[in-house]
């Protein structure tokens, strides 16, 4: 007689060696994913308002340097002197200068925009923006001397463009990266909105890994609605067509037919929804259809504030009811994306000329593209609802090189939205010196914050329970303050 045991180590031999094999290793590891999230899921409280979380990525590496300027006049001089007259944005006796800010909160310094922002200082006045200092990617919290040491984790690849573009978006520098930090917390709120019409990742600027989710899968539209099958052709519609061809029963054409199907109702569904907000006359402050810089008068097409328009009618039609023709979600993540900060030249014309040139048209855009976009919600009744922020590869160096920046590491940050605290300053400004305190030792600042923390208080306020923001966030809990509180 057989032991029974035998037989039943057997049958768990093969009910995982098919697994394995159906699966294969990567998929399983994926699957337990899945259920975890799927018990987190459960766990998260029910919500039954509406929110959203936008996030605007500043492709190349801003030069947040020249978007907050200190104005203290003894602290100006020791900016301009490193920065040179190629870079350094005036306080005085230009006609473009420094806009002054006046902070609710004080670290005993005086700050200002750069001259081609006053819209944001606008909203920074009414309360409805915050600027975060000195934030980005960190492994542990780290000084110059432990830098300089070597003997703390950095982040892998410090001033690689696709290296830390990655890790602001998965906010998991020290491990191979799955996930993006928004699919995340979409994959743990989509369980208080089973059977949303659309997905609650939806991007304008492609595919990206900010949206990636083990459950929830990111939606791609245009600046103009959802991406129908009119659009394919040539190769890719030769392709489909031989797949379509191939004899029935196919279960490849089964699932094409089931994608393609899914495809063109969703499709119709989100272009009727926003069918109503599709005049331009429909938004009370116009998105800027071309951009002018106010410290030059050069103009130019802004494609941010289109991806943002559209955003602004998705957010329109996600928080209406179905009933009324919406979509009825409780919670929805925008990305869009605008390219040019890569300034190693070209960022100014040349010296003397430092408020002018690529860089502040980029800011322009910036500027004006975000302040249409929070009076777009004012208008809808949904600034408290809705927080955008901003997010980039890197900083930029300190040091003019020639008439640019090179790569960099920590940097300055904007929130806007009715629910922030806003009129206010988070975090720590680095001390403007080179191997100065907050030195590598080339104008390249450490953080002071992490960008765990930074985005770890935005998924706070967007709904994912405390005990479910290690689940998100891996490395929270080597920082000591989880929540900077402009939310």
């Amino acid at each position: 007689m057989k032991d029974k045991s035998v037989n039943v180590l057997s049958r768990r031999r093969f009910i995982r060696q098919a697994a394995c094999a159906a699966l294969g290793a990567g998929a399983l590891s994926s699957v337990i994913k899945d259920l975890r999230f799927v018990n987190a899921a459960m766990a998260q409280s029910a919500v039954s308002d509406y929110k959203a979380l936008v996030c605007i990525f500043l492709a190349g590496g801003n030069d947040s340097n020249n978007l907050i300027i200190p104005t203290i006049p003894s602290e100006h001089a020791d900016y301009a002197a490193i920065r040179t007259d190629v870079l350094s944005i005036p306080i005085s006796g230009a006609p473009n200068v420094a806009i002054p800010l006046s902070p609710l909160n004080s670290d005993g310094h005086e700050y200002g925009f750069h001259p081609a922002c006053p819209e944001l200082a606008t909203l920074f006045h009414e309360n409805k923006l915050a600027v975060l200092f000195n934030t980005g990617t960190l492994v542990y919290p780290m000084t110059r001397a432990q830098y300089q040491s070597g003997r703390l984790q950095r982040p892998p690849q410090l001033f690689s463009h696709s290296d830390q573009v990655t890790q602001w978006q998965t906010s998991i520098p020290d491990r191979p990266p799955l996930t993006g930090w928004g699919g995340r917390c979409a994959d743990l709120l989509a369980a208080v909105q089973p059977g949303a019409p659309i997905s609650l990742c939806v991007t304008l600027a492609g595919a990206n890994t900010f949206e990636v989710g083990n459950i929830v899968s990111q939606y791609s539209v245009t600046t103009s609605g959802a991406i129908n099958l009119s659009s394919v052709t040539g190769a890719r519609l030769q392709a489909l067509t031989n797949i379509l061809a191939l004899p029935s029963p196919n279960l490849q054409v089964r699932a094409y037919a089931d994608v393609g199907e899914h495809a063109i109702q969703t499709g119709g569904l989100l272009n009727a929804a926003i069918a109503s907000t599709a005049a331009p006359t429909f938004w009370t402050t116009p998105f800027p259809t071309t951009v002018v810089t106010p410290t030059s008068g050069a103009t130019f097409g802004s494609n941010l504030a289109s991806q943002l328009r559209m955003i602004a009618r998705l957010i329109e039609a996600g928080q209406r009811s179905a009933a009324s023709g919406g979509f009825g979600m409780k919670r929805q993540i925008f990305f869009c994306q605008v390219g040019g900060y890569d300034t190693h030249s070209g960022q100014t014309p040349g010296p003397g000329q430092a408020t002018i040139g690529a860089h502040a048209n980029l800011l322009a855009e910036v500027s004006q593209g975000m302040f249409a976009f929070q009076r777009a919600m004012e208008q809808l009744g949904l600034s408290n609802n809705v927080t955008t922020f901003t997010s980039s590869d890197f900083g930029r160096t300190f040091p003019c090189n020639g008439v640019g920046s090179d790569h960099g590491w920590g940097a300055h940050h904007l929130i806007m939205g009715g629910a922030v605290r806003g009129r206010r300053t988070y975090g720590r400004f680095p001390t403007l010196a080179i191997n100065g305190p907050d030195d590598t030792s080339t104008g390249r600042w450490i953080p002071t914050t992490a960008i765990d923390q930074y985005f770890a208080t935005l998924a706070t306020w967007f709904g994912v329970d405390n005990n479910n923001l290690s689940t998100v966030f891996p490395n929270l809990g080597r920082f000591s303050t989880p929540n900077l509180g402009f939310l």
